[in-house]
């Protein structure tokens, strides 16, 4: 699903950053639905939300989530905390970290940038989507 897609470079060649590449990603893996209005949300999540906070690729997971599970507001969905809680420990179980800066000190390259750090982000979402259909 949306693992495939970032391993075959989605986004790339449109520059996408980290949050764009998972919910523009998502949004065609998981057929969200999400117009360009919506999608483009995503851009300012991009390097844990520019200053380096909490992992884009994180944020851009969690808005699909939102998308995906939740029918209109967040207090009338009983799963929406419990799926974003199984995302954020299952990443920094991982990872080691949900922190951008870490994150690139840890696994960036100058050749791939952080493509692996948004391949676990994609594959641990895929996994949380299989588990709720």
């Amino acid at each position: 699903m949306l693992y495939e897609l970032i391993e075959k470079d989605f986004g790339e060649k449109e520059n996408y950053n980290c949050a764009e590449k998972i919910l523009y990603g998502a949004n065609k893996a998981y057929n969200l639905g999400l117009d360009k209005d919506a999608l483009k949300l995503s851009a300012a999540f991009g390097g844990g939300m520019g200053i380096e906070s909490i992992c884009g690729a994180l944020t851009g997971a969690v808005m699909a989530i939102s998308s995906k599970y939740v029918e209109n507001i967040a207090h009338e969905d009983k799963e929406i905390k419990n799926l974003t809680k199984q995302l954020f420990k299952r990443y920094e179980d991982e990872m080691g970290s949900i922190r951008c800066d870490e994150l690139k000190a840890k696994y960036k390259k100058e050749d791939i940038g952080c493509k692996y750090v948004i391949l676990r982000a994609a594959k641990i979402l895929d996994t949380i989507v299989e588990e709720n259909m």
